[in-house]
Order: C-alpha cells, then structure tokens, then sequence
C-alpha cells in the first residue's frame, strides 16, 4: 500500500514560485507510476502532470508545459511539483496521486493524498 501527504502549498504573489511535496509511505513507492492534480473552488479536479515509476517519463497538462515540472526521489520516496512564474489561474487544492501499476497516465489513480492549497495573488 501506499500512503501520501502533500506540503509547501501557500499563499504567493502572481509571477512567484511554489515547490510541493509529497511524501510516500509504504514498500510499494518506486513500482508507482505518480501524478499531481488540482481543484479549484467550484471545479472538478483537473490533471497536472504523471511521472512513471523511474522518472524516465513525464506529462503535463497543456496548458501548464514550461511552467510546472514534476520529479521524483525513489529512495526519499518523494514525489515534487516545481511551480514556475504563477498566476491566478493556478489557485487550487493540489492533490498528490499513485497508480497501481508503473506505467504512466493521466488516469486511474488510487492512492490520493489530503491536498494542499496553492493560492496565487494577482
């Protein structure tokens, strides 16, 4: 199983720089493809970006390539989501999520950690 908890959300003028964290409990970590959602209030919770089991591979939203980055540590059993140049637009509750298989994708996540909210001043 897989248990994750999100951190580094807060409150940041627009153009600023945000860097989340989640970290993984558990054994299963480096076999779990990975990715960052987000809700903003009174919308349904969008894809951001995936990474595969190993890093060697990555997505993004269109919208969000050249601004965001996902990486990850394997052996700190650490996910992140570097948020570059922000704007309004990006305020949400960001949401760290694990699949259970290596492979990536925008869907079919089943571990989901409690969020943490990003709020961009304009």
């Amino acid at each position: 199983q897989v248990q994750l908890i999100e951190s580094g959300g807060g409150l940041v003028p627009a153009g600023g720089s945000l860097r989340l964290s989640c970290a993984a409990s558990g054994r299963t970590f480096s076999a779990n493809s990975m990715g960052w959602f987000r809700q903003a209030p009174g919308k349904e919770r969008d894809f951001v970006a995936a990474i595969s089991y190993n890093g060697a591979s990555t997505q993004y939203a269109q919208s969000l390539k050249g601004r965001f980055a996902i990486s990850r540590d394997n052996v700190k059993n650490t996910l992140w989501l570097q948020m570059n140049d922000l704007k309004p637009e990006d305020t949400a509750f960001y949401y760290c999520a694990a699949r259970l298989t290596p492979l990536i994708s925008t869907t079919g996540y089943y571990y989901w950690g409690q969020g943490t909210q990003v709020t961009v001043s304009s």
